[in-house]
């Protein structure tokens, strides 16, 4: 069991029968009442994101969440395609499954597939990944003292802010959590 205490983003709890996963909270006291507990939770297994507020004190049932590296293979419409490393085994996930983790990565890279009970329940990132950028702008002499930024799009599709001086070709480190990028990797 889990009370709200101890809830962080990315907890994954069992509410009222459906697994739902924390994506953000806030605590609430106000005046002569209790506190609260207001949750943004993802259903794992619909995709849909619902508000959900409890009183301070309540308790929740834990999930375990089994952990399996997979490889990526490739998309083929709205389905993924990914290998467990170690059984070779394939695995086929949906859109709603991926989301928008989808942008983070690419053909071969190795990620962490959640299941519960044998059933792929949602994948996780590491907290940052290196991407190629495979379009921008050009930079000219002298951009880097201006300190200006300019879209670019990397390998695996995503497009992020970059400074001025980086092109196509160079390596990006990106936040997976925020979208943004971190720094250049030589």
């Amino acid at each position: 069991m889990i009370d709200t205490g101890a809830i962080r983003k990315g907890s994954t709890i069992d509410l009222d029968g459906r697994l739902v996963k924390v994506i953000d909270f806030s605590h609430n006291k106000q005046g002569r009442g209790s506190a609260q507990l207001r949750m943004t939770l993802k259903d794992l297994r619909t995709g849909s994101n619902t508000q959900h507020t409890v009183m301070a004190g309540t308790k929740f049932v834990a999930v375990r969440l089994e952990r399996q590296h997979v490889q990526f293979l490739y998309a083929d419409g709205t389905d993924y395609h990914f290998m467990d490393t170690e059984t070779f085994e394939q695995i086929v996930l949906d859109q709603r499954t991926v989301g928008d983790n989808s942008r983070f990565f690419k053909e071969q890279d190795v990620i962490d597939l959640l299941t519960y009970n044998g059933e792929p329940i949602d994948i996780e990132l590491p907290t940052s990944v290196v991407l190629a950028i495979t379009q921008t702008d050009p930079g000219f002499k002298g951009d880097t003292a201006t300190g200006g930024t300019k879209p670019a799009t990397l390998e695996s599709g995503l497009v992020v802010t970059v400074p001025l001086f980086l092109s196509e070709g160079d390596r990006v480190k990106v936040d997976t959590r925020t979208g943004e990028y971190i720094e250049r990797v030589g």
